[in-house]
């Protein structure tokens, strides 16, 4: 199952945002179901039998052709911070340690998850401009990542029932100052700049992706293939990071968990490739759908 937030016709910034099932070339609209949750966090917090229960309401639910709507954030804000995870793949590792921008650790694969956080007011939905113009460094730089969708919340959740916990899977683009990630040594700032988390276009539900290692991330900039990597690759998998973040912190229904980018960020080319007004930033799991943003 596919769930979205979406409004009725294809401006952006007019319309009810609602909450829908998408059917194929039609999405269902929940808010027309008497009893049907109204946020993707409340179908997250559904709890055993969600997807069964979502199926029953959008069977009810009245009807439209997807091409005349527009598709927003599945959080478009969230109650939390987006939990990250830098440094998650081994050759994105290299070209990251190899870069001259990384002036958060001297090792090259991490030792243990490194975690950081993006704040709600960098999230912007599919199709919304990155402003790149707020960098003053000029140096914005896209990384595609899988993002888990907690259901079932809880602490200290072991990495065996760490699955059980995840209600889907979205996309986020993290997009990152990297001159500014490097001066502040930490990366809030380089990466929690507003609008900085391209999110979206759906969220795809665990049942459709029950072994997550298996899902392929591809990114484009310009029409050019730059990332193109299945998670398998991941260096700490998601039950790790799950069980890492909760042994620590409370994990809740509708939390996010940005997986790491793979090889193929622009500062891993010589001379780096940043992004300029007017690049188009495309990035696409196979089951989820597509996230595409222009760079203002």
């Amino acid at each position: 199952m596919k769930l979205a937030i979406f409004s009725q016709g294809t401006d952006k910034s007019a319309g009810t945002k609602r909450l829908g099932v998408i059917l194929g070339d039609m999405i269902a609209d929940l808010s027309g179901v008497e009893g049907a949750p109204s946020t993707m966090a409340e179908c997250c917090a559904l709890g055993e039998g969600a997807v069964d229960r979502l199926t029953n309401l959008a069977q009810a639910a009245p009807k439209s052709p997807l091409a005349g709507v527009t598709l927003h954030a599945p959080f478009p804000r969230p109650a939390r911070n987006v939990f990250c995870v830098g440094k998650n793949y081994h050759e994105h590792a290299k070209e990251f340690a190899n870069s001259g921008f990384d002036g958060s650790a001297k090792e090259i694969v991490p030792e243990a998850p490194v975690i950081f956080t993006k704040p709600p007011s960098a999230v912007i939905g599919p199709g919304e401009t990155i402003p790149g113009y707020l960098d003053p460094t000029q140096s914005v730089d896209y990384e595609g990542e899988l993002t888990v969708v907690i259901g079932k919340g809880g602490r200290g959740i072991s990495t065996d029932d760490a699955l059980a916990h995840v209600f889907g899977y979205t996309i986020i683009n993290d997009v990152t100052s990297r001159q500014l990630q490097h001066k502040h040594r930490q990366w809030v700032i380089g990466k929690g700049i507003d609008g900085f988390c391209p999110m979206g276009p759906a969220v795809l539900t665990a049942d459709e992706a029950p072994d997550p290692r298996t899902l392929h991330l591809r990114t484009w900039v310009n029409g050019e293939l730059r990332q193109d990597v299945t998670l398998a690759d991941l260096i700490f998998d998601i039950p790790t990071l799950i069980s890492t973040i909760s042994a620590y912190i409370t994990l809740e229904p509708g939390d996010l968990i940005a997986t790491g980018t793979p090889v193929g960020v622009g500062l891993g080319f010589k001379p780096p490739k940043f992004l300029n007004k007017g690049d188009v930033v495309r990035i696409e799991v196979g089951g989820i759908g597509v996230l595409e943003n222009p760079v203002g």
